[in-house]
């Protein structure tokens, strides 16, 4: 990488402006920015995420997501370049399905939690269904051509779906299955 952060508090934004990567001043609300935001808090989870989980395999997996989500961070502050490329959606459909192989199928719908690193991931899945929620929004007013931006975000949070599940058989805690309203007990205490 040929720029290195030499100074960090540079004071430019206390306006509520910051700057694109073309020097672009922006409103810190600006689409672009929201967007680089919502997809910085997703890896942010990962990295949380990663200081929880122990299986190198899954470690490897979430190191390359998210390299993938600073490229794809990268898109947001270069407006009109694509840097995502279609086979990094590829990649993820491919995690989805080896990792899957190896649960029971689903024949009803999972609460999220479960041990701490697949509650965690969880958290992770519904941030990235919002960042990718702002990125329909972004596209909306700026559609690129070609991009992997929505794809590989869908698959991300399916991904994440997955391991979650698989990291509770990893920590031997059984999922917990949503009832449907009639099937429901109250629970001891609750009124």
């Amino acid at each position: 990488m040929s720029y290195r952060l030499s100074q960090i508090t540079t004071k430019t934004g206390d306006t509520g402006e910051t700057s694109l990567a073309g020097g672009t001043r922006v409103g810190k609300n600006s689409p672009y920015v929201c967007a680089l935001g919502a997809v910085d808090e997703v890896n942010s989870m990962l990295g949380l995420l990663m200081s929880k989980v122990v299986d190198p395999d899954i470690q490897r997996v979430i190191a390359t997501v998210q390299n993938d989500l600073f490229d794809l961070g990268a898109e947001f502050c270069q407006p009109g370049k694509l840097v995502l490329s279609s086979e990094r959606v590829d990649y993820v459909g491919q995690e989805i399905e080896r990792f899957n192989a190896g649960l029971p199928p689903l024949t009803e719908f999972i609460l999220p939690g479960g041990s701490e690193p697949a509650a965690i991931c969880h958290i992770a899945r519904t941030t990235c269904r919002s960042a990718e929620r702002a990125i329909v929004s972004l596209e909306q007013i700026d559609p690129i051509a070609s991009s992997a931006r929505v794809p590989y975000l869908n698959r991300l949070s399916d991904l994440l779906f997955v391991l979650a599940q698989v990291l509770n058989r990893h920590a031997g805690v059984a999922e917990v299955y949503w009832p449907s309203t009639a099937g429901r007990t109250t629970r001891v205490g609750s009124t």
